[in-house]
């Protein structure tokens, strides 16, 4: 009888991490939109220099959460306080297991008292109708998964469009649109503005360094609000460049979010009745896990809010699922997020062990971002001690450099070379996406995150981004 539930297959499989790390689910893919407009390297360049259009509509689920229970129900998930989030706000909500570990995170609108709305991977999505159904809370869910990733020329249909104009001429864009200068928004407000002849709301935002404008409304209106964008641009001459999703999943790689953390929801009584309801075929249970890090215990591949830097969202004056373990962990060593920068020569032996027929090759670095993967774990050595972990790499045309994002143990310092092991033991696993290799050594230096000195100079003062706790 085949497996019904993820409880069942983990039941089945017996390893959990064998499981994951020979997944066949292959590339994660950025669904729908063009690889490339113009070229990727442009793409990444225009929002350093000029102006772009990033179209979200697609790789994100969205949960609206709606009734009189709402704040309350949301908030006792959340290592957030809600005490300062009032109409039109938005935060990162960051839900964690009872034993204090991330399960993921989404961007969190307050539309109304008694109705939010949530954006991001489908973990945290999961998690939330998952209480919401076990539970007794007066709230209504109404959720869009994301947009397949091979839709295979079947129609696509969204509930909301979701753009995002950001780069040093992005203001132009926006008071073209709007018939003059648009109001003063503070970072992670949300206002109504005008394009064109139609209202959307503006969050301000950024995901690759430099805020921006992020707007949204009903899918029916994304043709009409794009056309609008574009004519907005090109009438304030304005070279604004469509991106991509070969260039825009490396945005972050400047601004310092990790994306992809691994769920921690494999393990642990506390969790059974939710792997028991997520299905034998979900994210979880397909996801996969790749890298040069192997350990037998699937705990090992969990973090804590305070590695992602998300310490600075943690407030103990409200009841959510994780405090006390949270409340143990605080003020006690833990691992920090950092940036790797790679080193050029090392990267350049890699390239060319594939460029000479009839020699073993090492792991192919897909340009611009290897993303071969859910959630990658690449071991980070000090001599013949690992001091950390790779967890999302990438090359920036912009910093002409290849950079990747993970955490490290308390004593490494910003400027120590370290050895980030590039590469799956024994020839690689089972995944699809992973062709038979050698493991190569790659000097790393430690470095900044963010590292682009645009975000951190002009981010706001209270973003994750410029902000670290102990």
């Amino acid at each position: 009888m085949a497996a019904t539930s993820l409880e069942a297959v983990l039941k089945e499989k017996r390893d959990v991490v064998g499981m994951l790390r020979n997944s066949k689910i292959g590339m994660y893919v950025y669904p729908v939109v063009a690889a490339e407009f113009s070229n990727w390297r442009d793409e990444q360049r225009a929002w350093r220099d000029t102006a772009v259009l990033f179209d979200q509509t697609h790789h994100m689920d969205e949960v609206i959460v709606e009734g009189p229970d709402a704040e309350k129900f949301l908030q006792g998930l959340a290592i957030n306080s809600f005490a300062n989030f009032g109409l039109n706000r938005a935060k990162h909500f960051v839900p964690v297991s009872p034993d204090g570990y991330v399960i993921g995170d989404m961007i969190i609108f307050r539309e109304r008292e008694d109705k939010f709305i949530l954006v991001g991977r489908a973990p945290t999505a999961n998690w939330i109708e998952f209480n919401q159904a076990v539970g007794s809370h007066n709230v209504r869910i109404t959720r869009d998964p994301r947009s397949p990733s091979r839709p295979d020329g079947k129609p696509v249909m969204r509930t909301h469009y979701r753009f995002q104009i950001q780069g040093p001429d992005a203001p132009k864009i926006f008071e073209k649109m709007n018939g003059g200068p648009i109001p003063e928004i503070k970072f992670f407000h949300v206002e109504w503005i005008n394009a064109g002849d139609t209202r959307v709301q503006a969050l301000r935002h950024g995901m690759a360094g430099a805020p921006g404008l992020e707007i949204w409304g009903p899918y029916g209106e994304k043709d009409h609000i794009h056309a609008i964008i574009v004519n907005a641009a090109a009438e304030a001459g304005v070279d604004l460049y469509l991106v991509g999703s070969r260039a825009y999943s490396t945005n972050t790689l400047e601004s310092g979010w990790i994306p992809s953390p691994l769920p921690a929801i494999y393990s642990g009584n506390a969790l059974k009745a939710y792997r028991e309801w997520l299905p034998a075929n979900g994210y979880e249970a397909t996801g996969s896990i790749g890298g040069s890090y192997v350990s037998a215990n699937i705990e090992d591949y969990y973090t804590t809010p305070y590695e992602l830097g998300y310490g600075i969202y943690i407030k103990f004056d409200h009841d959510f699922v994780g405090r006390a373990a949270l409340e143990k962990m605080k003020g006690t060593p833990h691992r920090r997020k950092v940036t790797f920068e790679w080193n050029t020569d090392d990267m350049m032996k890699v390239i060319e062990s594939s460029l000479r027929p009839g020699a073993d090759n090492y792991k192919w670095i897909d340009f611009p971002q290897p993303n071969y993967a859910s959630a990658s774990f690449d071991r980070v050595m000090k001599g013949d001690k690992l001091v950390g972990l790779s967890m999302f790499n990438g090359y920036s045309f912009n910093e002409r450099a290849m950079l990747s994002l993970g955490i490290v143990d308390p004593d490494v310092k910003e400027g120590d070379v370290l050895t980030l092991i590039w590469g799956e033991p024994d020839g690689g696993s089972g995944k699809t996406s992973t062709e038979r290799h050698k493991q190569a050594e790659i000097r790393v230096r430690v470095s900044p995150v963010p590292y682009s000195s645009e975000a951190r100079e002009h981010y706001a003062g209270d973003s994750w981004r410029t902000k670290h706790t102990a």
